[in-house]
């Protein structure tokens, strides 16, 4: 997809959605089944006077119809909240791929401050099971990136995360009833680069594999060493980031070194409680170790919809004259099932030139308490590239905390 012809869709998506009255937030669709909300302003976001299920990855927008899924307590004045998922997988890939047990999933923890008049300070924590699978990660065809041991790139496979995914910060200080200034500063952390990573999107959190086109749309979710400063208008928020542009190394249990070498902007726009749009450029330096002298420049673009049990998005990358799109989604009809689906396609990508793949699944719930389900599920991959017609499929355990 063209540059043009990416900016026309999102421009023609924004113009439909303001028709919508905005004079109110529609939240009859939410999903709160799995969260106490004691205590809790749900008129408050981290960045500013909104609901606080606008709030995703880093300073990422979903939209505020978006599921929220966390435990939440009040302890001395501070609003705490926590969320657990950890998938138990085992994956087989055809045709030069592998075979492999693995555990992924993430946990967080979140701490909120109201300092009154608005303003408010807030700390992040984020942790990955993902170092215990190995540095080489795990079998995924047409994944390609990063590298193994500092010496060659990962080839259908996908690296793991590092240990420690986010150590952060944000305090945001109200100017009026619909404006605020905010800064956000992680090691590691997220710039604003992208659509909401694929842990925490409505529409792929379920999806146990991470997406083809991760390092055209997202791969900067962990960055160690971000600052980002950003403005709130109502509905709008444009901010900017310096970042550290190299990912990080093999070494998933370590923290790199901060170098602020690279920049980002993003603008973002929820017309309604059901979309939610962003744009965003970023100038990466020296973003891989195995080409060192090589900088990239980097657009996205993405639309995010939420209404009730189904969600999904539309997103599109550039980087060094190639193109990743991505459409993916998911439906609960019940509490006990959810199905998804993910599409994407490649255009002269760095390992496989022009590639597709999509990846229906299911998953069957089964609750546990008031805030623990189990989920087991499936996915199958259909592959297609280089000339052939690779496959994979996935069976995996689920446990979350909600």
């Amino acid at each position: 997809m063209h540059r043009a012809g990416l900016i026309v869709v999102v421009v023609a998506a924004c113009t439909r959605a303001a028709a919508h009255d905005m004079s109110g937030m529609d939240m009859s669709h939410m999903d709160m089944s799995h969260a106490d909300m004691s205590g809790m302003d749900m008129g408050t976001g981290l960045l500013g006077a909104y609901p606080m299920t606008r709030d995703a990855s880093g300073t990422s927008w979903q939209p505020d119809a978006a599921p929220h899924h966390a435990l939440h307590e009040e302890v001395g004045g501070w609003e705490l909240m926590a969320h657990a998922a950890l998938d138990l997988v085992y994956d087989s890939q055809s045709d030069g791929g592998d075979t492999q047990w693995f555990v992924e999933g993430m946990a967080m923890g979140e701490a909120r401050r109201s300092l009154g008049d608005g303003d408010m300070l807030a700390f992040r924590a984020m942790l990955s099971p993902d170092p215990f699978m190995g540095r080489r990660g795990y079998p995924l065809l047409l994944a390609s990136g990063e590298t193994a041991d500092g010496r060659t790139p990962l080839v259908d496979r996908q690296h793991p995360h590092d240990l420690v995914m986010e150590l952060a910060a944000t305090y945001n200080h109200a100017l009026s009833a619909k404006d605020s200034l905010f800064v956000y500063a992680g090691y590691p952390g997220e710039p604003a680069l992208g659509p909401t990573a694929f842990l925490h999107r409505a529409s792929g959190m379920d999806i146990p594999e991470a997406p083809i086109g991760h390092h055209w749309l997202d791969s900067t979710h962990i960055t160690f060493g971000v600052a980002t400063a950003g403005f709130v208008h109502d509905d709008w928020k444009l901010e900017v980031s310096r970042f550290t542009g190299r990912e990080p190394d093999q070494d998933r249990f370590d923290f790199d070194e901060a170098r602020f070498d690279s920049t980002s902007a993003r603008l973002s726009w929820n017309p309604d409680a059901h979309w939610s749009l962003q744009a965003s450029w970023g100038y990466l330096k020296s973003p891989e170790q195995l080409q060192p002298a090589q900088n990239e420049v980097r657009y996205t673009a993405s639309a995010q919809y939420v209404d009730g049990p189904f969600a999904a998005t539309l997103a599109w990358g550039h980087k060094l004259d190639s193109d990743a799109v991505l459409l993916e989604g998911e439906y609960r009809p019940d509490e006990r099932w959810t199905l998804f689906l993910r599409a994407e396609s490649l255009r002269n990508s760095e390992e496989f030139g022009d590639a597709q793949k999509i990846a229906p699944g299911a998953i069957y719930d089964i609750p546990f308490g008031e805030h623990a389900v189990v989920g087991l599920g499936a996915l199958y991959d259909f592959d297609f590239a280089r000339g052939i017609d690779p496959h994979g499929a996935m069976v995996f355990t689920r446990f979350a905390l909600r």
